[in-house]
């Protein structure tokens, strides 16, 4: 015998999805952390602000999550990572297969979904098809202090449609080899001398050292993280090897704890920087 399934009236759905929507926005108009980008970095980033107690969200300008490593090495589903970046998959109950010397190869589509299911089960608000296109920036002595944001869909499609700011003590470029974010404080707060020089071309141990050293905030408010790092310091680009990626955001995760919570700030990675 086959359920009956409901039946709902198409004005029950839309009241449903229009008021739970505005529940949600009008609590992400203030925030610790806007992180920007829901690429490897971004999503581990996002999940450990959010389980060190900051209130969070991501902004991702596309409609899905996992920007780089969605694609594997040129579409190979499988991805690469390596010592001691295999600690943060473990907290995060990922599968890795060690091949030796501090390697692990990871299924692409596993890590992705499982670092967004971590960062949503630790409190971060992830919200989809969503550009940031500029900055909050004020206050004495001066700093960013939110970000600026339009539907995706608007820009696509080229309409004059003014955008909504959304505060924020920190704001994370997480954004990738475009370093979008840095890229808008560049042009239109030049008195912050920020450069983005673009990468590097590939190499590969270098690029994942860079990448993590280069973690911090670039201006106050303001963090770089991942492949935006290699962007903005004109370091390497290290292809389908994602250790770095996760170790960056687990880093500026940390330093942002630090910067908010002061004394009160815990140890909130697996690893130590």
């Amino acid at each position: 015998m086959l359920a009956r399934i409901r039946e709902v009236e198409e004005e029950v759905i839309t009241r449903a999805i229009i008021q739970k929507t505005m529940e949600d926005w009008l609590n992400l108009i203030e925030n610790d952390v806007v992180v920007v980008g829901a690429g490897p970095s971004g999503l581990t980033a996002a999940m450990y602000a959010a389980k060190a107690g900051l209130k969070t969200v991501l902004f991702e300008r596309r409609l899905s999550f996992g920007g780089g490593m969605g694609g594997g090495g040129m579409q190979f589903h499988k991805i690469v990572v390596e010592s001691p970046a295999e600690k943060i998959l473990e907290d995060i109950n990922c599968r890795v297969e060690s091949i030796g010397e501090g390697l692990f190869v990871v299924d692409a589509a596993e890590m992705v979904a499982k670092l967004a299911s971590k960062a949503i089960d630790a409190g971060a608000k992830i919200i989809l098809g969503v550009t940031v296109d500029d900055v909050i920036y004020r206050g004495n002595p001066p700093r960013i202090v939110g970000v600026v944001i339009q539907w995706s869909s608007v820009t696509m499609a080229g309409l004059h449609v003014d955008p909504l700011g959304v505060k924020a003590k920190a704001v994370v470029d997480c954004t990738g080899h475009d370093a979008e974010v840095l890229s808008i404080v560049s042009k239109k707060i030049p008195e912050l001398n920020i450069c983005i020089k673009g990468e590097k071309s590939m190499w590969a141990p270098e690029a994942e050292k860079s990448a993590v050293r280069g973690t911090r905030e670039v201006c106050p408010g303001l963090f770089v993280s991942g492949m935006a790092v290699a962007a903005v310091d004109n370091t390497p680009r290290m292809g389908p090897i994602f250790g770095g990626m996760l170790l960056s955001g687990a880093k500026v995760a940390q330093i942002i704890v630090n910067k908010i919570l002061g004394e009160k700030a815990r140890k909130i990675a697996p690893i130590d920087f």
